[in-house]
């Protein structure tokens, strides 16, 4: 088994396959990338714990030795959390199972499309192009999801939700303290479901768009730009709003309890849809 105690910038070259990744790392920057080639580990930056990189029936470890459980105050006040600090990027094939951890810090995973895990405690989640089933969860701070495709999972406690360019069929986004932001593209029989405690939701998509559209808030405003989605009081001041858009094939969800609700109109490129 493949083993390497990185205690100094290096770059490691894997020259058996790679079906599996997991990541477990406690402070500093990790970036994913789907590449073509042998799967490669570069740390560009260590601390005084280092980082060990294991290598084991198809799975490639990355990980911080003596992970601690349970950061407590000294991690916060960053006696604790310097010691692990550490920036990895790495390069795996587009098909592997990623599992990614991160305690603190920005985590950026592109191109991979079979299955993605992100968990972060606190930093920033960016997704880029990822495809099959992804799902990200971060505990304060944003997460970010460009060109993604498949079925798609985001959760943020505090933090805000951005979706854009999306033709993912399965869109599940919820935050507890925080804005969710979609911009999707025609989705005929997906499902978006859309939800947050204390913020505003604003979701963009195609005029031409086939959904069925339900919209609730408890305490806040509803505006629409299609007029097949009307809205209506409630009682207490609860407001919800519901029409089909199309043919109705797809399901578009959002709730709010404290916050408004905006669904907007995107025009269709003809331009777009000519063939060559």
């Amino acid at each position: 088994m493949p083993r390497w105690t990185v205690d100094r910038p290096q770059r490691l070259s894997l020259d058996e396959p790679v079906t599996a990744l997991h990541v477990r790392l406690v402070t500093g920057r990790l970036n994913v990338v789907a590449a073509d080639g042998p799967a490669r580990v570069d740390v560009t930056r260590v601390s005084s714990r280092p980082v060990i990189v294991e290598q084991r029936d198809g799975v490639l470890t990355v990980r911080h030795e003596r992970h601690p459980r349970t950061p407590g105050l000294r991690w916060w006040l960053g006696r604790l959390g310097r010691r692990f600090r550490a920036d990895v990027s790495i390069a795996v094939p587009a098909d592997v199972l990623a599992d990614l951890r991160l305690i603190d810090g920005p985590l950026v995973a592109s191109g991979l499309r079979r299955e993605t895990r992100a968990d972060v405690t606190s930093g920033r989640i960016t997704l880029m192009g990822v495809r099959g089933r992804t799902a990200a969860k971060i505990v304060s701070g944003p997460v970010e999801a460009l060109g993604v495709a498949g079925d798609l999972s985001l959760e943020t406690v505090s933090g805000e939700v951005v979706l854009a360019d999306s033709t993912a069929g399965t869109v599940r986004a919820h935050t507890v303290s925080g804005e969710i932001t979609c911009d999707l593209d025609n989705l005929r029989g997906g499902e978006i479901q859309l939800s947050t405690i204390s913020g505003a939701i604003t979701v963009r998509v195609r005029e031409d768009s086939d959904l069925a559209v339900r919209l609730h808030t408890t305490a806040g405003r509803i505006t629409s730009g299609f007029p097949q989605v009307r809205g209506g009081g409630g009682l207490g001041g609860v407001r919800d709003s519901a029409g089909v858009l199309g043919t109705g094939a797809g399901r578009l969800w959002a709730s709010a309890t404290s916050g408004s609700i905006a669904l907007l109109a995107r025009p269709v490129d003809d331009d777009a849809e000519e063939l060559p």
